[in-house]
């Protein structure tokens, strides 16, 4: 990806936390991303397009932090690897607020714009796909389908669990332990993940926005 289209991207992705999907402006986006509007327009064709493209940015974004370790030293506990990548959704940083709110925002967006409805369950699909994984890993005796349903579930807390975060309901800490609670939750009861989560678990996310983070 060019410079100039990445930078574009960037400063969309921070016009959309700051101000939504609605109030994003081509005009303004070109003048902070230091580059021409038909510029924008030769990159993304269309309003459309960028928004799009906008979503894989945040996605790409997001897998790039959650894959980072945390300072403690990185350890070969599936488990452990498992909860890094998702509490990592969860922290009081800049670049994961922003990416939060834009996601949760274009999340929103596709209730009323179908055009970006494929490219967000493509993106959703992929993140669980890629927890699931992990799942797997901490729980090589479960199955396919009980890691998957397991995976939805956790990344619909995420989601849940951002939106009440970044809309001042729920302290960050607070958050980030009852997601550690809720991963404890599929991996420790008896039989595989995925084999019926408790209420709280499975409906924490069902009404929200955000995250992706």
């Amino acid at each position: 990806m060019s410079d100039r289209r990445t930078e574009i991207l960037r400063a969309a992705t921070r016009a959309i936390a700051r101000r939504g999907v609605r109030g994003l402006r081509v005009g303004e986006l070109a003048a902070e991303a230091g580059v021409s509007t038909s510029l924008i327009y030769y990159h993304f064709s269309d309003r459309a397009g960028l928004l799009r493209r906008t979503l894989d940015f945040i996605s790409d974004r997001a897998d790039h932090y959650t894959a980072e370790p945390d300072p403690a030293p990185r350890t070969e506990d599936p488990r452990a690897d498992l909860e890094r990548a998702l509490l990592l959704e969860l922290q009081d940083t800049v670049e994961v607020r922003e990416n939060s709110i834009a996601w949760g925002e274009l999340r929103a967006t596709a209730v009323f714009e179908p055009d970006l409805r494929e490219d967000l369950a493509r993106t959703t699909h992929t993140w669980v796909h890629d927890v699931a994984e992990l799942l797997a890993r901490a729980d090589p005796g479960g199955t396919a389908p009980a890691h998957a349903a397991a995976a939805e579930r956790l990344t619909a807390l995420v989601e849940g669990l951002s939106v009440r975060w970044l809309s001042g309901s729920l302290p960050v800490e607070h958050a980030r332990l009852l997601l550690r609670g809720a991963i404890g939750a599929e991996l420790d009861r008896p039989g595989p993940p995925g084999r019926g989560a408790p209420a709280a678990v499975a409906g924490a996310g069902s009404g929200a926005g955000f995250g992706r983070s």
